[in-house]
């Protein structure tokens, strides 16, 4: 047979976990830490009474990431009353000597006093979820605005041929990169105006700082929770997947990496990518059977997985990673991993193999259905055969999913219809989006998967509130693509209790009921 020490991918102990989270009078060691490296040219780390302080006056503002409980990036912010500072201030006026004295907690503006993050962790866009995380304090706390005065450490290079004006001009037209005003500006900020003497110390920046501002254009009465409230929609990304030959592993990654990033640039909360969408790489090494050829395949998903959670994590997106292949206690089966942007790995089994799967492969069925709690919503994940299992998709929406996901393949259309009118029918029936997500294209010399059909798609209940034929887009069939959607979940919320039929609340629970009897 196989090599039998394959083994599944460890998912209890990622490169990351990542935590954003307010901060704590407990964490001075790590920001002192961080401080000083970060600062090392302007003074390094506050004391630990002014770190008291801000905590003391407004410990809602005081935000961090966390690494497996180490501090790696912080962002420090008060509440002023801005007209009694006006654009002409120093850093040391609207900050109170970084006291905080200056919190007004009736004021109008987010101020952002500070924001840091480790050298290590640069790569990772950590300062992108620090902005992110302020914007939503900004909003929830009904604030008109964040502003900022901004350094901008590469003006030294520049003094002698240029003003500060017109450095912040050329800067702003991406002629010249500046580490921390390009950073703000592709994050929606504008600049205002220029400050003078803004922050004395900083020779860097010749003492200058940009008056940066973020405009909260949904400011209204509202008061949520300031971080980790309950979101009312998501942007979702599927993609359409080209089958097609790959070298080696980090080919097929860099085609990965390609999707994620994009996806990524457009805000999507996460990425689905079809079943089996690894299967090129059974073309990279020679097998006698088809058994051969899925277990060599299964080989490659370690590194893989390790891949993609790391992308996961670098590119703030969620990424479900289709599925692969996996050799367990040498048996075969096919997995789906959720890879969270906060470093978690989660994973569903595929429960019902095809005949195909189950005679050619001999692929084993999970025994684990459980539904995944994420940062944008709770969903499901069914593999391709497994949404023709209506008991299936009932069994999640009771655990209340707002998205089921549906990694596919199928070389047919007939096939391929199986798993959309299927999906369709789990989305009318349990009050919830359905994604799913094929592959396109042949591979003429792969065994089994030489042919694809397919076209993703999102599909929704069907009711008024919803687009008239329930799909709420589709892509073309048989072309690699991406499809993004924004879902609305407060229409799912009105749909259970006013909708026009209520599968839900009308179900005759006094006469049937679906039960688990597996794993949970």
């Amino acid at each position: 047979m196989q090599d039998n020490n394959c083994s599944t991918p460890s998912v209890d102990d990622p490169e990351h976990i990542l935590e954003l989270r307010h901060l704590t009078i407990e964490d001075y060691a790590d920001v002192k830490e961080l401080m000083d490296i970060v600062y090392s040219q302007v003074g390094g780390a506050w004391p630990l009474k002014n770190f008291q302080s801000q905590l003391n006056v407004f410990p809602e503002g005081q935000i961090c990431i966390e690494d497996k409980g180490k501090v790696v990036a912080a962002a420090i912010s008060v509440i002023v009353d801005y007209d009694k500072f006006g654009d002409k201030h120093t850093y040391d006026d609207i900050t109170g000597d970084a006291y905080m004295s200056t919190h007004d907690p009736k004021g109008d503006v987010l101020y952002g006093v500070d924001l840091f993050v480790s050298p290590d962790y640069r790569g990772l866009r950590l300062g992108r979820r620090l902005y992110e995380a302020r914007k939503e304090v900004c909003r929830n706390l009904n604030l008109k605005s964040i502003v900022a005065g901004g350094r901008i450490p590469n003006y030294m290079k520049y003094a002698a041929q240029m003003s500060p004006y017109e450095y912040v001009e050329l800067v702003k037209s991406k002629d010249i990169h500046d580490p921390i005003l390009t950073f703000q500006l592709s994050n929606g900020f504008e600049v205002k105006q220029l400050l003078k003497a803004y922050f004395p110390e900083d020779k860097a920046s010749h003492g200058y700082a940009t008056l940066l501002q973020w405009h909260n254009i949904y400011y209204d009465p509202e008061e949520p929770e300031l971080l980790g409230s309950q979101r009312n929609s998501a942007r979702i990304g599927c993609i359409q997947w080209q089958m097609r030959y790959f070298n080696d592993i980090p080919e097929l990654l860099q085609q990965v990496e390609y999707f994620v990033d994009a996806l990524s640039d457009y805000k999507c909360d996460v990425a689905l990518f079809p079943e089996f969408f690894n299967a090129p790489l059974m073309g990279i090494k020679q097998a006698d059977t088809s058994i051969d050829a899925i277990w060599n395949l299964a080989t490659y998903t370690d590194e893989i997985l390790t891949e993609i959670s790391r992308l996961a994590v670098s590119y703030n997106i969620n990424v479900i990673a289709g599925s692969v292949p996996v050799i367990e206690d040498n048996e075969l089966f096919n997995v789906s991993y959720f890879c969270h942007r906060d470093g978690r790995v989660e994973s569903q089994y595929k429960l019902h193999p095809t005949p195909h799967e189950k005679k050619d492969w001999i692929m084993q069925g999970g025994n684990k259905l459980q539904a995944f709690d994420t940062d944008f919503g709770k969903v499901g994940i069914l593999i391709c055969y497994d949404v023709e299992f209506p008991e299936l998709g009932r069994l999640l929406a009771d655990q209340d999913i707002q998205i089921l996901f549906v990694p596919f393949w199928t070389d047919t259309k007939n096939g391929y219809l199986r798993v959309r009118r299927c999906s369709q029918a789990r989305a009318i029936e349990n009050e919830c989006y359905v994604a799913i997500a094929g592959s396109v294209g042949n591979l003429p010399k792969v065994d089994n998967v030489d042919i694809q059909y397919g076209q993703t798609a999102v599909f929704s209940p069907s009711d008024f509130s919803f687009p008239h034929d329930a799909i709420v887009s589709e892509t073309t069939p048989n072309t690699e693509m991406t499809l993004i959607v924004d879902l609305d979940f407060d229409k799912l919320k009105q749909l259970k209790n006013e909708g026009s039929v209520r599968n839900y609340l009308d179900r005759r629970r006094d006469l049937y009921e679906v039960k688990w009897k597996g794993e949970r």
